[in-house]
């Protein structure tokens, strides 16, 4: 397969919640994310930080993109869109960058920070989908257009890669956040939406319409939904961990895993 997601850098680990939750506390290994105790507590009901959309990245990547192996679709992550905004030399990131010219579409999740110094600085997330084969960008925006310039920075960036233009579109019927936490699940869900609903399944001889107003998107839901499927992770990593060692025990330092 040739889509895959690019995370050389690993994400930002958030440190939000304090000590009280034992931040440090590993509690699941899936293939390149290690999940903490405090990534898992901010799922719950609070803003999702890089660690955790790194972590559905992957999931989609592993799970649903991996059954169409002939798809070039990447998945971007948290930590290499926020290094890609902040270069004023995409081209110095090639080499740490999937090969765009050889992609069909890139998902980047989209954070509004500004400073490479302080850890999970932003405050926002949105979506932008770039159709490398049509030369156009989709930004899904749950917070009207907060994001919007940000999203037209990674824009411009990738056309700088590419070495060509790309139109940028506002999609004006973006579901939009109830509340000032959600922006981070919208982004999953939307992302996995689009994934599989419109890209992986889509027939190429009808035209697909890229709008998110229809299928809309239930955030209360979607947090229930990524926390079943970390569990049910979890334990699938116990049970195997314990067939291969029945008198291993997890601890902080050996989460259970997911993944060679």
């Amino acid at each position: 397969m040739s889509g895959h997601g690019f995370h050389p850098f690993k994400g930002r680990v958030s440190r939000r919640f304090g000590d009280s939750l034992a931040p440090d506390e590993a509690y699941l290994s899936y293939y390149d994310v290690r999940l903490m105790r405090e990534d898992v507590n901010c799922i719950k009901h609070d803003w999702l930080n890089d660690n955790v959309i790194a972590f559905w990245e992957e999931y989609l990547e592993r799970e649903k993109l991996s059954a169409f192996p002939t798809a070039r679709i990447n998945l971007l992550r948290p930590s290499m869109v926020f290094l890609l905004n902040q270069t004023s030399d995409p081209l110095s990131l090639k080499e740490a960058l999937p090969a765009f010219e050889n992609s069909s579409h890139v998902f980047l999740p989209i954070n509004d920070s500004n400073s490479p110094e302080v850890a999970e600085a932003g405050t926002h997330w949105s979506l932008l989908l770039v159709s490398i084969i049509d030369a156009v960008a989709f930004h899904y925006d749950s917070l009207h257009h907060s994001n919007s310039s940000y999203a037209m920075t990674a824009c411009h960036k990738i056309s700088l890669l590419l070495r060509r233009p790309l139109r940028f579109i506002e999609l004006n019927d973006s579901p939009q956040q109830e509340n000032g936490s959600d922006c981070g699940v919208f982004v999953c869900l939307e992302m996995q939406y689009l994934l599989v609903n419109r890209l992986l399944k889509r027939d190429s001889r009808e035209q697909v319409t890229m709008s998110m107003r229809d299928p809309g998107v239930d955030a209360g839901k979607g947090r229930k939904e990524i926390l079943r499927l970390i569990d049910s992770f979890r334990k699938e990593g116990k049970s195997r961990s314990r067939s291969r060692s029945p008198r291993q025990s997890f601890d902080s330092k050996s989460p259970p895993r997911i993944g060679d």
